[in-house]
């Protein structure tokens, strides 16, 4: 370790924290990133498939500020038919639907992998 004087002390420790934070942030992100494509690809796979077009439709949207990483995916085509097609639906002729999960599904088997790169990401510093 290098010498520093005990007035230098101070911005050194900042920087270093700095540096660190720097790291974990850009890692994070591309956990983040890596986990949302995984879930797409899995979502995707997973979808109820009739013609194909309702899978082809899903998408993934960046929705980043300040020190939040978010991912969405969603559905650009089909937005308003996701709920039923997830949670089921009732007929017209009375009875109901069943519904068929791919999103939860998708997110239960991804987040758990997700949470614990992200713990790794932080012991190890970047």
């Amino acid at each position: 370790m290098a010498n520093i004087s005990i007035d230098k002390l101070a911005s050194e420790v900042v920087k270093a924290v700095a540096e660190y934070n720097e790291d974990v942030s850009r890692s994070i992100d591309k956990a983040v990133d890596d986990a949302a494509n995984d879930m797409l690809r899995d979502t995707q796979a997973n979808a109820p498939k009739n013609t194909g077009d309702y899978s082809k439709g899903f998408k993934k949207t960046n929705r980043d500020s300040m020190g939040t990483t978010r991912r969405i995916i969603w559905n650009k085509k089909y937005s308003r038919i996701v709920h039923l097609l997830e949670f089921g639906h009732a007929k017209v002729g009375g009875g109901r639907v069943a519904g068929k999960p791919h999103l939860r599904l998708a997110y239960d088997r991804i987040e758990p992998q997700m949470m614990e790169k992200i713990r790794q990401i932080i012991r190890n510093g970047g």
